[in-house]
């Protein structure tokens, strides 16, 4: 089945609706590792006690995993294909609702008037993700609670402050991942900072994306990302930059045999590291240090 991109596939523009709760329930797990389904229902996941862990398969051939701790919560599109995974040493209590998007009815506001005037509400609306992960400083927990000891209620429960109750869940939650967004780049800019400064200790030799995610305590896939988001470019292409930037020295300000150079930046094969040179200068690495001689010759430093 083909992934959409956003958040909310089924919230259509020109099809005023609300947010109908189709399932919800408290629920500890210990020792547990539920098998890959989807359903058709938006799910939140909130975490109120202990560790678990997400996967998520976004195509046949990639998975993610997401780690959520105590007021941490997951809001997964409907139609991926997810599973829970609680190990032994410790249980994991959390709170799902699942729901879906109805056609609107009664006198409460659409969703899509709520969210023209509420633009932190649209944004999240229209956000393009499989899946947000957030942390909650215990506003969206208490909300869930609210909406779901309402809709517990047996006879005398109210139509009307459910969908109040959902409309002020979406909007904490819109507001907590704009305020998270803000913070995340400052952290994710820290990161990439680390990496950066990891790959310049340690171009002279091979490393991959597992090491210098496993020296700044990020997962590969997630370093990557926000890597490419700050920067512009992947690891591995910075760091093939650093080595360029240190072999381009090394020709022009050391007499090292240009047949070693290779193993002082970190690049095993010299034939790969002729080809790599000549990609970022236009010039072999014979030529290179030819023609930046030349030049000093020509132009002799303080001339």
């Amino acid at each position: 089945m083909p992934q959409s991109t956003r958040l909310f596939p089924t919230l259509l523009p020109d099809y005023p609706c609300h947010p109908q709760v189709v399932a919800y329930y408290f629920k500890q797990w210990q020792g547990f590792h539920m098998p890959f389904h989807r359903h058709d229902a938006t799910e939140i996941m909130y975490t109120i006690q202990g560790f678990c862990e997400i996967e998520i398969q976004l195509s046949p051939t990639r998975t993610e995993r997401v780690r959520l701790k105590k007021g941490e919560f997951i809001l997964l599109n409907a139609n991926i294909a997810h599973r829970l995974i609680v190990e032994d040493d410790e249980p994991c209590r959390m709170l799902n609702v699942e729901f879906r998007f109805t056609q609107h009815q009664g006198v409460m506001p659409s969703l899509q008037h709520l969210a023209a005037e509420e633009k932190q509400l649209n944004s999240l609306l229209e956000v393009k993700t499989a899946y947000l992960v957030l942390r909650d400083p215990d506003e969206v927990y208490h909300v869930m609670k609210s909406l779901v000891l309402e809709l517990d209620k047996p006879a005398d429960k109210s139509e009307s402050m459910i969908q109040l109750l959902f409309a002020q869940l979406l909007i904490r939650i819109a507001r907590l991942r704009r305020e998270s967004a803000s913070s995340s780049l400052v952290q994710s800019e820290w990161y990439v900072k680390k990496s950066m400064d990891y790959m310049h200790q340690n171009y002279d030799r091979e490393i991959q994306v597992k090491e210098i995610a496993g020296a700044v305590n990020l997962h590969p896939g997630y370093l990557q990302r926000i890597f490419k988001a700050v920067t512009g470019q992947t690891l591995m292409a910075y760091l093939t930059e650093i080595r360029m930037e240190k072999a381009q020295m090394l020709l022009l300000e050391t007499d090292i045999p240009i047949a070693d150079i290779s193993d002082y930046i970190g690049v095993g094969s010299r034939q790969y590291f002729h080809l790599l040179f000549k990609a970022h200068t236009n010039l072999t690495p014979t030529d290179y240090r030819k023609s930046m001689n030349t030049h000093k010759h020509m132009y002799p430093e303080g001339s």
